[in-house]
């Protein structure tokens, strides 16, 4: 006798592993929702309230069409840092038409100072470097520069990447080696032009006795020792509230992705001193894409003096970092004096890195204003009343949809009523959860994605029960119905699954603001619906056609062959001949 298939006994032998697995995943889930205190959604702006502002640009006299889309991307980079700065994590920041910009700060913020962060220009500073490490790293020992002009050795957050030179002087190749340690809290800048690598911050031979017990050095050492820069809410009050004249702490991110902190000098060279920066590929030395500067005529005898300053010292005190908004954004660092009024930041650039530190180089001089053209507050009130309807809505369509398969497939209704209340569970614990992982905030379009999954997830029911009752009208009994129906009806769930999650995937990535809110809820049920239906549609159904209601086909199971048109099977009978009368001679 032939050993059953291993593949249908599997499918048909335990199901009941399955509905346990998926019954114990919305356990865990739930238990994790209650206990990060977090058991309802986070709620969007249109539903929860808040602040929506709308600046427009303008031109200052003078700069014709400097209101232009990558102005106008930077300004939404600088200004999305800023709110979330604020620890506004679901703020949105985004363009609209040409020359405007929608800030929307949900209910709980400080709308005021948020208005006064987004609407002033970006504060862009350059400030020599004290000391550097990556942040809860190892001190490491700096090395010593190269007596040649053109290869040095420095430290900076991009490991050997970038370099300062004077545009006459391009061509010189860097021979860079990363160092994250210099010396203790001193009036660096002012010190002796050979000062000490020593890997101690406190042991450094040009720490003069008053500047170490000065309380504003010490206060600053304590600072840098307690900074942390991997976490987000630190660096975003690193250096909070310090002027431009002063010394600071800072962060930036090397290009391995790595946090590092920093004690900076005091500003040098302001922002509005760079006429102009730009991009650049350098074809004839070979260099790759660089980035370049024109300063200004004050700026440029300021940039002369500090980088000769700079220039004297050991790494990482020839480093100088530019600042943008508190963030080192990058720190080259310099061989010589760069006196031609303009200067190159050279290295292994890629073409986007070498354009955003362009962008943000030129923003501390970008001819662009912004004026606040209105400013609207969306009342709780409102929102609730927008939620309410919406929920409304939901509630009509799913009392739709359940009519609709109680009349039609009658006992198979429970199935699809219990699958589509394990996928509402599902996607209310997940979305839940979203809000304080990754900021994700509920708002209408996210409410009318959840309501346009009902019908994608009831769509996969039926196709699967119509495969199954295609199977009966052909002449089998429920169970061989279940499972011959089953891979017939995977293979047009997949399908369709994908084309809706492909669908939502393109809607989030070319769509900005609210619109991403219904894409994500739409790839997201799409995805749930694959998984109710692979561990808890198909595993109830092997388990409830074992039933005698099912099996035997009642009137209300929504499996009567009768209804479902099946003729019985013709039996064959052998023909009977009739009498022949004989015949008489």
């Amino acid at each position: 006798m032939a050993a059953p298939k291993k593949g249908r006994q599997g499918t048909q032998g335990r199901p009941g592993r399955t509905l346990a697995l998926i019954l114990i995943a919305i356990v865990a889930l739930t238990g994790g929702m209650f206990a990060s205190g977090h058991t309802t959604p986070r709620l969007g702006i249109d539903l929860a309230g808040g602040t929506s502002i709308t600046l427009q640009a303008k031109n200052e006299p003078g700069q014709k069409n400097a209101i232009n889309p990558t102005n106008m991307n930077t300004a939404v980079d600088i200004m999305n840092r800023r709110v979330n700065g604020l620890g506004v994590t679901e703020a949105e920041v985004q363009t609209q038409g040409e020359s405007n910009i929608i800030v929307n700060i949900p209910k709980g913020t400080n709308s005021e100072q948020a208005r006064e962060q987004v609407g002033t220009t970006a504060k862009l500073y350059f400030r020599p470097v004290l000391t550097t490490e990556v942040s809860g790293g190892d001190p490491a020992a700096s090395p010593s520069p190269s007596a040649s002009s053109s290869a040095s050795t420095g430290s900076d957050k991009d490991s050997d990447k970038d370099k300062a030179t004077d545009k006459a002087t391009s061509s010189a190749t860097p021979s860079a080696t990363s160092s994250t340690q210099g010396r203790a809290v001193t009036d660096a800048l002012k010190a002796d032009p050979t000062p000490s690598g020593s890997g101690s911050p406190s042991s450094s031979p040009s720490a003069s006795p008053s500047a170490s017990t000065d309380p504003a050095t010490a206060k600053l050492q304590a600072q840098y020792t307690a900074l942390d820069c991997s976490k987000k809410t630190v660096r975003a009050k690193a250096g909070d509230g310090v002027k431009a004249s002063d010394p600071t702490v800072a962060c930036g991110q090397n290009s391995q992705g790595q946090w590092q902190k920093y004690i900076l000098g005091p500003a040098e060279v302001e922002g509005t001193d760079v006429d102009k920066a730009s991009a650049l590929f350098d074809t004839q030395g070979a260099a790759g894409w660089k980035v370049t500067m024109d300063f200004t005529s004050k700026g440029a005898k300021k940039f002369a003096s500090i980088t000769g300053k700079l220039a004297q010292n050991q790494s990482p005190q020839n480093q100088f970092a530019i600042v943008l908004d508190g963030e080192v954004v990058s720190d080259p660092f310099v061989s010589q004096a760069l006196t031609g009024g303009s200067a190159e930041i050279s290295g292994s650039f890629k073409q986007q890195e070498a354009e955003d530190l362009a962008n943000m180089l030129s923003y501390g001089a970008l001819p662009l204003t912004f004026t606040e053209a209105s400013v609207t507050t969306v009342t709780a009130a409102l929102g609730g009343e927008q939620l309410e309807a919406g929920l409304i809505a939901g509630a009509i369509g799913l009392a739709l949809v359940i009519i609709y398969l109680v009349a039609y497939y009658r006992g198979l209704s429970l199935i699809a009523i219990a699958s589509l209340l394990v996928s509402a569970v599902m996607t209310y614990v997940i979305m839940s959860l979203l809000g304080p992982a990754i900021g994700f905030a509920l708002n209408l379009p996210a409410v009318c994605g959840a309501i346009v999954a009902i019908g994608i997830t009831a769509d996969s029911f039926i196709v699967f029960f119509e495969r199954i009752r295609d199977e009966i009208r052909e002449g089998r009994t429920l169970r061989p119905a279940v499972e011959r129906g089953w891979p017939r009806a995977r293979r047009t769930i997949l399908v369709s699954d994908f084309v809706s999650f492909l669908a939502a995937a393109v809607l989030f990535v070319v769509t900005v603001g609210k619109v991403q809110g219904f894409a994500f809820t739409l790839g997201l049920t799409t995805l749930l619906d694959v998984v109710v239906v692979f561990f808890f549609t198909k595993p109830l159904m092997t388990i409830l056609a074992r039933k005698k209601f099912f099996a035997e086909g009642h009137s209300w199971s929504g499996l009567d062959p009768k209804r479902l048109g099946v003729q019985p099977p013709l039996r064959r009978t052998r023909r009977v001949s009739a009498p022949v009368d004989t015949k008489e001679a």
